[in-house]
């Protein structure tokens, strides 16, 4: 809900009373103050409406996810590098159910800024794959696969990934 700077400010404002409260003797007090100040450092590098969203997105609710999502009015402002890469792919993947061609440029958008898991990068370009080969382009969703299939270490995607091989040979 705040800004990222105004977060990191009031986890140093927290910090610096709490040592204020340690030089009066008040240890738990600091103590408390640090673990207040530690989840203000916690959403500065998690965004809490993107957690929502996520949770959303968990439940298969993409109406739900998409009324958390507008609720960041200003991307760039409140959020960070990383943040607006998972930003972006949450809209790729409501638009995957919408209109492809908007999809795709949100999927490209959070590879182009990054995302933290090699899941969600494996999930971003096999759902690019599929983009591509709907649009006929074979020989890109087959790079995209391959790629894919290199950062899906867990075996998570085998099933997809077979799917999606099978449907090109179609082609």
């Amino acid at each position: 809900m705040f800004n990222k700077n105004i977060k990191m400010i009031l986890a140093a404002a927290l910090v610096g009373f709490a040592g204020y409260q340690f030089v009066e003797g008040e240890i738990g007090n600091g103590i408390a103050l640090i673990l207040l100040a530690g989840i203000f450092v916690f959403l500065y590098y998690r965004n809490e409406i993107i957690l929502l969203a996520f949770l959303r997105m968990r439940k298969q609710d993409l109406e739900g996810t998409e009324k958390w999502l507008a609720k960041i009015k200003s991307p760039k402002a409140a959020l960070t590098t990383k943040q607006r890469g998972y930003y972006n792919y949450l809209h790729g993947i409501i638009y995957s159910q919408k209109n492809l061609t908007q999809a795709e440029k949100y999927f490209r958008k959070a590879l182009k800024l990054g995302l933290n898991m090699d899941y969600d990068v494996a999930m971003a370009k096999l759902s690019l794959a599929g983009i591509a080969m709907q649009k006929r382009r074979k020989r890109e969703a087959t790079t995209l696969l391959s790629e894919a299939k290199k950062l899906d270490k867990n075996n998570m995607l085998t099933d997809q990934i077979r799917m999606m091989q099978q449907q090109m040979k179609r082609i």
